[in-house]
């Protein structure tokens, strides 16, 4: 066996079914779809793979099957032809679980799926309890012996602590903590892994990775559109429970935790869950001071005018819900005490942008004269995850010419220049290593729990606050106040259209 054929056999799935709950949606259509497809083409699914979707929607087999592989290529048609099947039927209805249970062990029979099977919640959070209920009642969540049975669970896990540890408690009911894949997508792009390669296969970086060379640390979530036709989720969510309690508190924990003993993936969970359990919480006192919020009102161009947000459809008129948020952390460990942390997210900002940026201390003392210094920044390390993807190295040079004169120079790694490879869409390597059984790159519960924790307060102090909630012209940079927040020790926020 060659190199390449035996790398594709390692990364490859095992025989086995997955059933997509919420099989008619617009997340199944848009993401797990093309994600099966493209797993297919690249021959990371076996013969003996077959998928399942399921509904409330009314959809024969084949109906299902043209909508999974209508405009797929000719190599994944081929390989999912014939193991394509629909269960149409209430999450709540009994009788859905029969027929389920009858069409996976037909599928066992036919394609030889072996009994391993990955349940996908890709449904409204209200339908997860009826699922997991549903599953548990004709034993699919018990594995027969050798064979493996799977929960993948998207968010919003839970709206509050107590509400994820309800929704745990309901998941625990029924499958072990082993068995259940919380999902991120972000976890799943190449440039949100490569913050691990960028700090644990490069030993130039661990000495200046501390308090003793880093001033400060900005995570910035940025989004040049607005909720668009998500109004009514939105109003529930706001920017805090939407984006930072996944996905910047996710690349936080990445970017700051300990060096884990492996990278299996209960040495990396272990390291993030101590990362998120030395975030020192904000008092009621500091809330003012350590969180601002804001919601974009109308703005723009006379030739592009963007709607405010209590414009669009689905949002109350006198809607309080925020579309941005910002906060300083403080860690309180012995690697970062002492280093704030500014992290925010925002709609309808100028660009989209979503990087972890390190900025060093500056010298303790320039021996160059104050006049031969042409707007010299701080030393600074910038993790683009997207777009642009890649990595920024700042730092101070002299320009060429007769007189000394030193000023910013940039040092560029990107992607797209620099490796030839594919890089796979997040949602198709979460799945396969949810097919592996590989929870790397998957959310534990003691994480999600310390999430919670974090923002919690903030949320809890916002909602109890009954003055006007700041505001922010779209397509600017957010409130005033949020200037304020970093700017108390002469920082500034990295904004770049």
């Amino acid at each position: 066996m060659d190199h390449a054929s035996q790398l594709i056999q390692e990364r490859s799935a095992p025989p086995a079914t997955l059933v997509i709950f919420g099989a008619s949606g617009d997340l199944t259509r848009r993401k797990l779809l093309p994600a099966v497809e493209s797993l297919a083409r690249h021959e990371r699914l076996p013969d003996q793979f077959a998928l399942v979707g399921v509904a409330r929607t009314s959809m024969t087999d084949e109906q299902f099957a043209e909508s999974a592989l209508g405009e797929r290529t000719l190599a994944s048609k081929r390989q999912l032809q014939g193991g394509v099947r629909y269960v149409a039927g209430g999450y709540d209805d009994p009788d859905t679980y029969k027929r389920l249970v009858e069409t996976l062990d037909e599928l066992d029979a036919q394609r030889g799926t072996s009994g391993n099977r990955l349940f996908y919640l890709s449904t409204p959070a209200g339908a997860f309890e009826p699922v997991i209920k549903g599953l548990a009642g004709v034993g699919l969540n018990q594995p027969r012996e050798g064979s493996f049975s799977r929960l993948v669970i998207e968010k919003p896990y839970g709206r509050d602590l107590v509400t994820a540890r309800e929704l745990d408690g309901v998941v625990h009911s029924a499958f072990d903590e082993h068995q259940v894949f919380r999902i991120d997508h972000y976890l799943g792009k190449d440039t949100v892994q490569n913050v691990l390669a960028l700090r644990f296969a490069n030993s130039i970086f661990q000495p200046i990775w501390d308090r003793s060379w880093v001033d400060h640390v900005q995570i910035t979530v940025a989004e040049t559109l607005g909720v668009g036709s998500r109004g009514g989720f939105y109003e529930d969510a706001g920017a805090m429970r939407d984006i930072v309690q996944n996905h910047v508190l996710q690349v936080l924990a990445l970017a700051l935790m300990e060096p884990p003993a492996s990278f299996e993936a209960e040495g990396l969970r272990n390291e993030k869950v101590k990362l998120l359990q030395a975030i020192r919480l904000p008092t009621d006192r500091d809330i003012a001071e350590a969180a601002v919020r804001g919601q974009y009102t109308r703005g723009g161009t006379r030739e592009e005018l963007m709607a405010g947000y209590r414009e669009e459809a689905g949002v109350d008129p006198l809607s309080r819900t925020e579309t941005y948020a910002a906060m300083r952390l403080n860690v309180d460990n012995w690697r970062w005490a002492g280093v704030p942390f500014y992290v925010r997210t925002g709609k309808r900002l100028p660009a989209r942008l979503t990087e972890v940026a390190l900025q060093f201390q500056r010298p303790p003392h320039l021996p160059i004269p104050t006049d031969q210094l042409t707007g010299l920044d701080a030393d600074a390390l910038i993790l683009r995850i997207q777009p642009n993807e890649g990595i920024s190295l700042r730092f101070g040079a002299k320009v060429p010419g007769h007189s000394f004169r030193v000023r910013t120079a940039t040092m560029e790694f990107s992607y797209d220049q620099t490796f030839v490879e594919e890089s796979p869409e997040a949602y198709e390597r979460l799945l396969l290593d949810a097919l592996i059984g590989d929870a790397s790159l998957f959310i534990r519960s003691d994480e999600v729990q310390q999430c919670w924790r974090i923002v919690d307060p903030i949320i809890d102090n916002w909602e109890k606050d009954n003055s006007p909630i700041p505001t922010y012209e779209a397509a600017s940079w957010g409130p005033t106040d949020a200037d304020r927040l970093i700017g108390g020790h002469g920082r500034k926020w990295r904004n770049s259209a």
